[in-house]
């Protein structure tokens, strides 16, 4: 059993399968992103605390994809058990702020 067998043996996971998972983490943050967007900027959050807003539903939407979306277990699904938690979570940054800005300016005109 060559190198690759044994890592194939070991580690069962398919490239398509971690590419779908891949995708489903980039297609669950860009929402999450927009919805917390939309929440700070009708809350009138300014400053520090939108972004403090922004890491804490990260974090909040990392830990529910932790539990229902890797099942506890995100080795079994990611090549690494961080992606869950790193993978993609400051793409939606620049989503959340326009939407942010946008939604602040429309309530506070």
């Amino acid at each position: 059993m060559d190198e690759l067998e044994r890592k194939a043996a070991l580690n069962p996971l398919s490239g398509e399968s971690v590419k779908h998972n891949t995708k489903a983490i980039y297609t669950i943050r860009s929402v999450t992103s927009l919805i917390f967007g939309v929440t700070a900027g009708i809350l009138g959050l300014e400053s520090y605390y939108g972004f403090v807003f922004y890491l804490a539903g990260t974090l909040f939407v990392s830990l529910l994809m932790f539990i229902f979306l890797a099942n506890g277990s995100p080795k079994e699904y990611f090549m690494t058990s961080q992606e869950i938690w790193t993978r993609d979570a400051f793409t939606g940054l620049s989503s959340y702020m326009l939407s942010w800005t946008l939604f602040y300016g429309l309530v506070d005109a």
